[in-house]
């Protein structure tokens, strides 16, 4: 491309059309026209790695009908310019190819035309193009073609040449994850992890890495196949059958492993609201709680701890950690068993 438009903000608030002062990510509705503003990255999208919220909330209102996941996300982005979930209020973010950068972009990537990236910011800010959804997988990725457009103050990983793209994907999906299990963790700590997915399996192995055997894991999930497969890496202590939707389960199965003593850290990584007052009654007084979760209810989880008379602090989890996208890429390799697990279920 050689003509940009001019007067772009590093923020993405050029792109809001509605409601008036909002940032993009807020917004109704976004611009997601082209051609770019001269301060702006243009992406060739391969797919859309939806948040596994978002997805399921989706999956599960079509019946398990890819195409009807694939019809609801093109009507998202008709009516909103991007990828929001009107439910979960949550997006995913992208893999795809720099097709074009503004000349008053700052790079501080050293980006070029044609290199492989992952955006590392959600797709709820994202202006967004799709032409086709050409196949929605249960690994909650679709593949579509189409285009995006990334702001000065969107954060992004290049895609390392020896990688399988979707497994990059799939890690830096849940990139802010472990690193911040392993900045919340103290040694001697026993650690409660809900939910055995991705962000489930990295955060018990950036443990592992921090402390080895100087901790206690302990992991649920609702399915025995789910927790055999998670038995299986060896990252955890004890791993049990719990429905985290039935706070008194949790809180007996718990304070039985524990022999009453409960968590000094709980990590909620489902993908289902509902999950908050297990999460705050498996944990002791003076405990944390972290809710790397787009389906928390946080009002829920404050008034429920309120209402029980639990004194723990409550940690939003964030996408974003200082050098998020390297940890977990470094934790994937340094893992035989976790790169194993990502290859096989996210592997092209």
């Amino acid at each position: 491309m050689s003509d940009y438009r001019t007067g772009g903000d590093r923020y993405g608030r050029h792109r809001v059309l509605t409601p008036d002062g909002a940032l993009p990510q807020a917004a109704t509705r976004v611009d997601n026209s082209l051609p770019i503003y001269d301060n702006e990255i243009l992406i060739d999208v391969k797919t859309l790695n939806i948040d596994s919220a978002s997805f399921r909330q989706m999956w599960e209102a079509n019946d398990g009908n890819p195409d009807g996941v694939a019809k609801q996300v093109l009507e998202n982005v008709k009516n909103m310019g991007k990828q929001l979930n009107p439910v979960t209020g949550s997006g995913g973010m992208l893999l795809g190819t720099v097709a074009d950068m503004g000349p008053s972009y700052s790079n501080p990537n050293a980006l070029k035309v044609g290199d492989n990236i992952c955006t590392l910011v959600s797709l709820t800010l994202t202006p967004l193009i799709i032409d086709k959804v050409k196949q929605v997988r249960e690994s909650e990725q679709l593949d579509i073609e189409g285009k995006a457009v990334l702001f000065e103050s969107g954060v992004l990983a290049k895609i390392p040449g020896d990688m399988d793209l979707n497994v990059c994907l799939a890690l830096l999906d849940v990139a802010g994850a472990p690193p911040q299990a392993d900045r919340l963790v103290n040694k001697g700590d026993t650690i409660y992890i809900i939910g055995t997915g991705k962000s489930g399996v990295l955060c018990a192995a950036a443990i592992r890495e921090k402390f080895g055997k100087d901790c206690k894991i302990l992991a649920s999930a609702t399915r025995q196949t789910s927790i055999e497969t998670f038995t299986g890496l060896g990252l955890a202590d004890e791993c049990f059958i719990a429905n985290a939707l039935k706070p008194t389960e949790v809180l007996d199965r718990v304070s039985k492993v524990t022999d009453g003593k409960m968590c000094d850290l709980v990590i909620n990584t489902a993908n289902v609201e509902g999950t908050e007052l297990s999460s705050v009654l498996a944990c002791k007084q003076g405990g944390k709680v972290y809710f790397f979760n787009m389906a928390t209810n946080f009002q829920k989880a404050a008034l429920g701890a309120e209402g029980i008379g639990m004194d723990v602090e409550m940690i939003i989890g964030n996408g974003y950690a200082p050098d998020h996208a390297n940890f977990t890429l470094d934790l994937y390799r340094k893992n035989g068993a976790v790169k194993g697990w990502f290859d096989k279920k996210f592997g092209s």
